[in-house]
């Protein structure tokens, strides 16, 4: 019987790579994320029966309860979550920022992490055989923020810590809790940088990318491997992007 994954964001970029990508490395995978339409497009590009596209919004606990609810009665496990979802808003100066912006990036890319990453915990703590994996999807900017980007580099600097958490706590439920830290992977939220993006100096530049298909296999690595090793953070980036240098 293949492994069970889990893929938020499933429907478009990131996520609906590293669904096709679980596929192909032989995961049975649940695609969630909030348009069901999208969902169904990425299943389509798999093989039959392979995605099982259920829509579901992370900033609502009910949603996820009934999300991960369903998952149980039809697979009855859970061996990876791929806790990918995510969003942005337009580049701000930290001035002109509004509560309501900061809200929806938080609530999307901290409190969504959080409840997926809870549930899952839960769900792969109360199974038998005990345990799984949890791979949240982290950033570059993790590490160092873009110009006008408090909400986004706030949101990834706390999945950090988030991440840490779980590895720690998860260790004596056989739960393995890692990061992926991406720069520049080529998708829809990407696609501006051909035009240009804020540097620290005030310019704008536009910036290399690489192509996704480069994170989904990352994502497989990660999941494969046997629970008693993990991969706490991995970067994975455009090898000329400004990161290493940035400012």
């Amino acid at each position: 019987m293949s492994k069970i994954a889990l893929v938020t964001g499933a429907g478009s970029g990131i996520g609906r790579n590293a669904t096709l990508a679980l596929v192909d490395a032989g995961f049975t995978v649940v695609a969630t994320g909030r348009r069901l339409e999208a969902l169904k497009e990425t299943a389509e590009q798999s093989a039959a029966g392979k995605v099982h596209p259920i829509s579901a919004d992370v900033t609502d606990e009910s949603s996820i309860d009934a999300l991960f609810s369903d998952i149980k009665s039809k697979f009855g496990r859970l061996d990876v979550v791929f806790n990918n979802a995510g969003n942005n808003v337009p580049t701000t100066n930290f001035g002109d920022l509004e509560f309501s912006d900061w809200r929806t990036v938080i609530g999307v890319n901290l409190d969504g992490a959080f409840l997926i990453a809870n549930r899952a915990y839960r769900f792969m703590r109360d199974q038998s055989p005990q345990g799984g994996r949890i791979i949240n999807n982290g950033s570059i900017s993790a590490y160092v923020p873009r110009p006008g980007s408090a909400p986004y580099a706030s949101s990834k600097h706390a999945i950090t810590g988030l991440t840490r958490s779980i590895a720690l706590d998860g260790r004596q439920h056989n739960i393995a809790c890692g990061q992926i830290d991406i720069g520049n992977a080529a998708s829809d939220m990407t696609a501006q940088m051909n035009a240009g993006v804020p540097q620290a100096d005030g310019s704008m530049k536009s910036e290399p990318t690489m192509d996704v298909q480069n994170i989904g296999n990352a994502v497989v690595h990660m999941a494969g491997l046997p629970l008693d090793t993990n991969v706490l953070f991995m970067t994975i980036m455009a090898s000329h992007m400004p990161f290493v240098g940035r400012g």
